[in-house]
């Protein structure tokens, strides 16, 4: 049995109340359904890619049998000994192409989705999750994390930033901001240089102006409550993400989920 209740915070980082915990924060840790769950998300933003099915073929080369004391490998009319065609020669064609036919996205059952989902949300309200997963949260004051409808109202990366502070977040800002590098590999050429962890997730009801006010924090999300999937609560597959919930979307969880089955 879980938490029946939590504190709610103000911006200043002051407790000023309770709220009650939704069911849904009692639903089993399920890792291995939440890795099929965002794998499935992952694979709906992949773009089939292929090559051209004449890419090699385009030649007049054909195989002149045995007895000749030469390879049998394709060769071209009329140009002496040029090998075309096969796989192991020069400009012949691939041996085993992609191909725009293959089946990339993945299914998963709509309840097994809605489990990752309930799992997920449930892992941002254990502490030891949370750390886990390589947050700094030693100066979280409560978990799940829950902070007044003020919060989602602010138009300034500033005040923000300052709220952040006070609930004790702004550590794994930091962390996130230290931990950005230059990505080795080709990716460096292809519109992805950075590389750098994933930080907090805040979860709204009504964006009044913090999503464009918490942009520019790194590694920082803005997320409408109705908008939430289990890519978003455990990146990489990994759950125990450090999430603050505005309070307006925390109470619709009871109404979204209502309670565990």
């Amino acid at each position: 049995m879980g938490k029946v209740t939590a504190k709610l915070f103000d911006l200043k980082g002051t407790a000023v109340g309770k709220v009650k915990v939704p069911k849904v924060f009692q639903t089993p840790l399920r890792p291995d359904v939440i890795k099929r769950a965002v794998i499935t998300i992952q694979s709906h933003r992949i773009q089939p890619q292929g090559r051209n099915a004449m890419a090699g073929k385009r030649t007049t080369a054909e195989s002149r049998g045995v007895g000749l004391g030469i390879a049998r490998v394709p060769r071209e009319k009329g140009r002496g000994e040029r090998a075309r065609f096969a796989p192991g020669v020069v400009s012949g064609r691939a041996a085993f192409p992609p191909r725009t036919e293959k089946r990339i996205r993945k299914k998963l059952p709509r309840k097994e989705m809605q489990l990752a989902l309930r799992s997920a949300i449930a892992a941002t309200g254990s502490k030891e999750m949370v750390a886990n997963r390589g947050h700094a949260v030693e100066d979280v004051p409560d978990f799940p994390l829950v902070v007044a409808d003020e919060f989602q109202a602010l138009k300034k990366t500033k005040e923000v930033e300052e709220t952040l502070t006070a609930l004790g977040v702004l550590a794994d800002i930091y962390r996130v901001k230290d931990s950005r590098k230059v990505r080795a590999g080709k990716g460096k050429m292809r519109g992805r240089k950075m590389k750098q962890a994933v930080g907090p997730l805040i979860v709204i009801g009504k964006n009044d102006g913090i999503a464009e006010a918490a942009r520019n924090l790194s590694g920082v999300e803005v997320v409408m409550v109705e908008n939430l999937n289990a890519e978003l609560l455990a990146p990489g597959t990994h759950p125990g993400r450090l999430t603050v919930w505005v309070n307006s979307a925390f109470e619709t969880l009871n109404t979204r989920f209502g309670g565990t089955d």
